[in-house]
């Protein structure tokens, strides 16, 4: 799980900054011209602006197309006294690539594909002014809508999606005249790490998809190492072809290659890894490969969303997995299990600010479980008050303020994390870490338990110098009989993301299950074509 993360989110290669966005008007640079440019071909700005007026799919570009064409006086981009650049031929090659890959037939620009090969077959004599200025102007339209499309993702409201993650900002403008100077084929394709890899195991389950046809039967027992079974060659088959099993293996036997295939596999659904194989395996292996395909498009979107973030100490706790990754300067410290919230109570997705760590905590019960838990157990029993360390401070909305005072059994557990939010979410221990050692891990009210958070807390103070914080004194603090709040020197970003299939730093593609329906509504969106 090494550096995943972090390619998600804080290695965006862009050859733009997020904060590159032009807030007044563009000037037309007039010192490019005849004489200062190796390039005779110039358009007129009223071609341009004819040209937007009259192709409505390019319309919502209209500022960029000027902007672009401004800042370069309007000198063509993509033909020069030679003829089509060979950055047309790399954008075009990348454009038709992308439309497979994908399998997003918005992109396709027939007119397009035919009068460009038209150009370029044809002699110069035989091409007209006009030709080459309408390829031209959409050639840059059609660069436009590819990189709002890739790097920005689909026009759709990802706080619908339960994603309150602010999206990243694209200056399409600065991505296409910083890729026209570099002549770099990699502008185009470096999203990021992330996005790559993950595009590269879409064309292989594309591929995958064309040989799969069956289905594994559930079995009713376990396999383990050293069972015959011809059951097997189906199994072996299919894990081979998933690229777990190093070799093709047509046999019967369950041997020890068989059980490193099984444990790679497991390890990649997040199942427990035993090396033998079940039913829930079995499922796994079931789930039809045009459903994969789906999930790594839809992962593949919420990669284009991520913001630009420069700061290389941040923490990311991706829910699906119930896993928090700490980062120092941009390299993995640990991984930690985590517990987040059930289906009824999701954790929210979003980013924040460590800012506290509060040492033996109250528990300040929310009204809901005041209204829907507490109260239901004084009326039971007039000692649960006690019972529980709790008490009541006073009234709100005709309901009692409760709160559970510090000790090993708050529900906090014996310290909490903050970073200020609208939703409440916060990190913090648990007094039942047996939770820690299940698969699935939604358990919560929509908060995120910690299975290590002295640990967590020892790393966080690790370069306060004010205080020297040993083992024994965050015991001491972490059993006070009032909480101790300690404000971080420096804040640290968190991002809670929502990853159901992502490229371990192993280079091996994951899945998740979709704990909160996420996926199958953006699957909506994405895939659900419009009447």
């Amino acid at each position: 799980m090494r550096k995943i993360f972090y390619a998600i989110i804080f290695l965006i290669t862009l050859t733009f900054s997020c904060n590159n966005f032009k807030s007044k008007e563009v000037d037309r640079d007039t010192t490019i011209n005849n004489t200062t440019s190796f390039n005779n071909l110039f358009l007129d700005s009223v071609e341009v602006e004819n040209f937007i007026a009259t192709h409505e799919n390019f319309k919502p570009y209209e500022q960029q197309y000027l902007d672009f064409y401004k800042q370069r006086n309007y000198e063509y981009a993509w033909f020069d006294t030679s003829g089509v650049t060979e950055q047309s031929h790399n954008f075009l090659n990348l454009l038709n690539n992308t439309i497979n890959t994908l399998q997003d037939s918005s992109l396709y620009n027939a007119s397009l594909i035919e009068n460009y090969n038209k150009i370029v077959k044809a002699s110069k004599k035989n091409i007209l002014k006009k030709e080459i200025e309408q390829i031209e102007l959409n050639l840059t339209g059609q660069f436009f809508a590819y990189a709002a499309k890739v790097y920005k993702g689909s026009d759709i409201n990802t706080t619908e999606l339960g994603w309150f993650i602010p999206r990243k900002k694209v200056d399409l403008t600065a991505l296409l005249d910083s890729t026209l100077k570099n002549n770099a084929k990699e502008t185009y394709t470096s999203l990021n790490v992330q996005y790559n890899q993950l595009q590269q195991y879409l064309s292989k389950y594309i591929e995958i998809d064309k040989t799969i046809t069956d289905t594994i039967p559930k079995i009713l027992k376990p396999f383990k190492k050293g069972i015959a079974s011809n059951a097997l060659i189906a199994i072996k088959n299919r894990l081979f072809l998933l690229g777990d099993l190093e070799q093709k293996d047509t046999t019967t036997i369950f041997d020890s290659l068989l059980v490193v295939a099984v444990k790679k596999f497991q390890r990649r659904m997040g199942l427990a890894i035993d090396g033998s194989i079940g039913n829930k395996m079995i499922d796994e292996i079931n789930i039809p490969i045009k459903q994969r395909i789906q999930q790594i498009l839809i992962n593949m979107e919420r990669v284009r969303w991520l913001p630009i973030e420069a700061d290389g100490n941040y923490i990311v706790v991706n829910i699906p997995e119930y896993k928090m990754h700490v980062y120092d300067s941009g390299k993995l410290q640990f991984n930690m299990n985590v517990i987040v919230g059930k289906a009824s109570n999701s954790t929210v997705i979003f980013t924040g600010n460590l800012k506290y760590i509060v040492f033996s905590p109250y528990w300040n019960v929310p009204p809901s479980i005041v209204q829907k838990e507490t109260l239901p157990g004084i009326k039971k029993d007039p000692n649960y008050l006690a019972k529980n360390n709790m008490e009541i401070t006073g009234k709100s909305n005709g309901l009692p303020i409760v709160r559970q005072k510090p000790g090993p059994n708050n529900s906090l557990g014996l310290v909490k994390f903050l970073f200020p939010n609208s939703y409440d979410i916060y990190f913090h221990d648990t007094p039942n870490h047996d939770l820690f050692s299940a698969t699935s891990r939604d358990f919560s009210h929509g908060c995120i338990r910690l299975s290590e958070p002295k640990k967590f807390a020892q790393y966080l103070l690790r370069k306060d110098t004010a205080t020297i914080w040993k083992n024994k004194v965050i015991d001491s603090c972490m059993h006070l009989p009032t909480e101790k709040w300690v404000t971080l020197n420096k804040t640290v970003p968190v991002s809670i993301v929502y990853f159901t299939a992502w490229v371990d730093n192993s280079g091996l593609l994951n899945f998740r299950k979709d704990i909160y329906g996420h996926d199958a509504k953006m699957s909506e969106k994405l895939f659900t074509k419009k009447k």
